[in-house]
């Protein structure tokens, strides 16, 4: 009789013990670096939606499209083109045309490059609308707990600024941040300081692959970022620069980087964050 009542309690700790970690399992959230080169990629995964931010550039949509289905993604929930330069847009297209998308957002303005176009193209062809993304827009997730809002464009700016014009991501899953960047640089920072909408966050990804103009002192000192993720490949830019990398550590920011790590991946519990690289 003893040994039965041993062996049923047994049974109860595994199944409340393992109940624990499903639920914990399932309520994660994840978001990854895609290793792309010279650009941006970036997959964010909640319990209940895949949010793709940016596509690399021209000829690059094909290695996006292979990451997402390697890591089951069957639906886009949302697809937001930060901004349009090549190396950001080039390759979204091709995500468009091969990936199931719900909806679309972007920053109002226009570009007159190909790159642009395609995009433009694909999804029209897909029958759907861009929202425009700017500080207010919120991308619905279903998890209380999980929220994804535009920080920025906070303002217009000129068609040539096209680096300002970066819709700023903010996700926050109850005390953990992320806050995505695209190439907004130091007027953009400042508009966003002025707005007071910047926190302090655990990740970010820095703006404008290490660029000088870009993640500066002032916005460095209001967001404090405990880690720091640079997408880069060869480039003819010198990034990341020198002095980016100066400011970053003296925040005591801890540097990733695609073009030494390969693809960077985070875990979220909400209270606990883990990351992992594979190149």
């Amino acid at each position: 009789m003893k040994k039965i009542n041993i062996l049923v309690i047994l049974a109860l700790i595994f199944s409340l013990f393992t109940g624990v970690k499903s639920s914990e399992a399932s309520s994660n959230v994840k978001v990854h670096y895609l290793n792309i080169g010279q650009g941006d990629s970036i997959l964010i995964q909640t319990p209940n939606e895949n949010i793709l931010i940016d596509g690399g550039g021209k000829g690059k949509g094909d290695e996006v499209v292979a990451y997402l289905k390697k890591q089951k993604v069957k639906t886009l929930n949302a697809v937001v083109s930060t901004h349009p330069d090549a190396d950001h847009i080039g390759g979204l297209t091709y995500v468009i045309e091969k990936m199931k998308v719900k909806k679309v957002y972007a920053p109002k303005v226009s570009h007159t490059t190909q790159a642009y176009k395609n995009f433009l193209a694909a999804v029209k062809k897909k029958g759907l609308k861009i929202t425009p993304a700017k500080k207010g827009v919120e991308i619905a997730t279903q998890s209380k707990n999980i929220s994804l809002n535009f920080i920025a464009p906070v303002k217009t700016y000129s068609k040539s600024d096209l680096n300002n014009w970066s819709a700023v991501l903010l996700l926050k899953h109850n005390k953990k941040s992320f806050l995505f960047m695209g190439d907004a640089e130091e007027k953009a920072e400042k508009d966003m300081l002025s707005k007071k909408v910047i926190p302090n966050i655990d990740v970010l990804k820095v703006a404008h692959h290490g660029a000088k103009e870009a993640t500066t002192t002032a916005f460095l000192n209001k967001s404090k970022p405990n880690y720091s993720i640079i997408s880069v490949g060869k480039n003819g830019y010198g990034h990341p620069t020198s002095s980016v990398l100066n400011r970053l550590k003296k925040v005591n920011s801890k540097v990733y980087r695609t073009d030494k790590q390969g693809n960077i991946i985070f875990t979220s519990t909400g209270t606990k964050l883990t990351v992992k690289t594979v190149k």
